[in-house]
C-alpha cells in the first residue's frame, strides 16, 4: 500500500493544490496594505479629525469659560457671605474701614455673648449691682439666663463710638473679663475709673479679639486676620496675628460703611471683582448692621 504525503500547511505545495480562484484570493490577502493605501487612509483620518475638532472646539472653549466663571462667582459669593455673616454679629458701632498702601481694611469686634446687668437691688436689699460711680467695682449680677464667659474677653457697656468714653476701641467703656464658664455673676478687672454711661436697656456685651478683613488687589488676595489686641487707631499691620486666605484672584474691591443718622442701623456695602484667565466677575452686596447699643 502506498502512503500519500500531504504538503505542510502554509507551504507552496498547499497553494499549488488549490483551485486557481482560491490561489488568486490567497495571494491578494497575503500582500497587505500598500504605502499609497496607508497614506490615503491617514489623509482621510486627518481630514475627519480636523472637521470634528472644528465642531467641538468652540463648545469646549465655551464650557471651560463657563466653568471658570462659575468658580469665580462661587469664590466671590462665599467671601461676601462670610463677611456679611460676621459683621451682622459685630458689637454695635464697632465697624470701621480704612485704607493703606492700596489695601482696604474692614475691622470689627465680634460679639460672643451678652445680657442685662443688675441696676437695682432686690426688695430684700440684696444683689450685686454694676456700679457706674465707682472705679473699684469689679462684678455684677446677670439678670436672666447665665452667660458664657472666658478669661480675656472684653466687657463693653453702651458702645456709641462717639468719643473716648463711649468707644470700645479707645477703651473707655471696655473692661477685661476675669470670669470663666457659664456664670450668673460676671467679674472683670477694675481700672480705677468707673464705666462712663449706663445703658438705657441695662445691656452689656461680651466680645472677643478684633477681626480684620484685608483686601489687597495688588497681591490678588482677600484675607481674614484675627488674634490681636484692640487698638485705638485702626491698624494696617498685624504682627503675631493669624491670617487666613479667604479669596484669591482679587482684581479690585471696595468696602464702605455708613453708620446711619439714627445710630441704630448702619449700612455696609461690599464690592469685589475676581479675574482669572481672561474671565472677570464682579459681585456687590449691601449689609444692614445693627447699631442699637
Amino acid at each position: 500500500m502506498r502512503r500519500a504525503f500531504l504538503p505542510a500547511p502554509g507551504s507552496a505545495g498547499v497553494l499549488a493544490c488549490m483551485p486557481l480562484s482560491m490561489q488568486a484570493r490567497r495571494l491578494r490577502y497575503d500582500k497587505g496594505f500598500t504605502l499609497i493605501e496607508l497614506i490615503v487612509v491617514m489623509m482621510v483620518v486627518g481630514i475627519l479629525s480636523g472637521i470634528i475638532a472644528m465642531f467641538i472646539q468652540h463648545p469646549l472653549e465655551a464650557y471651560m469659560a463657563a466653568s471658570r466663571r462659575a468658580a469665580l462667582v462661587d469664590a466671590a459669593d462665599t467671601a461676601l457671605l462670610r463677611i456679611a455673616r460676621d459683621v451682622q454679629g459685630a458689637l454695635p458701632n464697632s465697624l470701621r474701614v480704612t485704607q493703606g498702601g492700596g489695601v482696604t481694611y474692614l475691622e470689627y469686634l465680634p460679639l460672643q455673648d451678652g445680657g442685662r446687668y443688675r441696676a437695682e437691688q432686690t426688695g430684700a436689699g440684696t444683689g450685686d449691682l454694676l456700679d457706674f460711680t465707682s472705679g473699684t467695682d469689679s462684678g455684677f449680677d446677670v439678670l436672666g439666663p447665665a452667660v458664657n464667659a472666658a478669661v480675656g474677653q472684653y466687657l463693653v457697656v453702651y458702645n456709641l463710638g462717639l468719643d473716648a468714653s463711649t468707644d470700645a476701641w479707645r477703651g473707655g467703656n471696655r473692661r477685661v473679663v476675669t470670669s470663666a464658664g457659664t456664670v450668673s455673676n460676671l467679674n472683670f478687672t477694675a481700672t480705677g475709673t468707673p464705666l462712663p454711661l449706663e445703658s438705657p436697656g441695662k445691656r452689656f456685651y461680651l466680645v472677643g479679639a478684633p477681626v480684620t478683613y484685608a483686601c489687597n488687589p495688588s497681591g490678588g488676595e482677600l484675607r481674614r486676620i484675627s488674634g490681636y489686641a484692640p487698638q485705638a487707631a485702626q491698624p494696617t499691620s498685624f504682627g503675631g496675628a493669624t491670617s487666613r486666605l479667604l479669596a484669591n484672584h482679587v482684581a479690585t474691591c471696595a468696602f464702605a460703611y455708613t453708620p446711619g443718622a439714627s445710630q441704630r442701623l448702619g449700612q455696609l456695602t461690599l464690592r469685589i471683582q475676581l479675574t482669572q484667565d481672561g474671565e472677570t466677575v464682579t459681585l456687590y452686596r449691601e449689609v444692614a448692621v445693627n447699631n442699637d447699643a
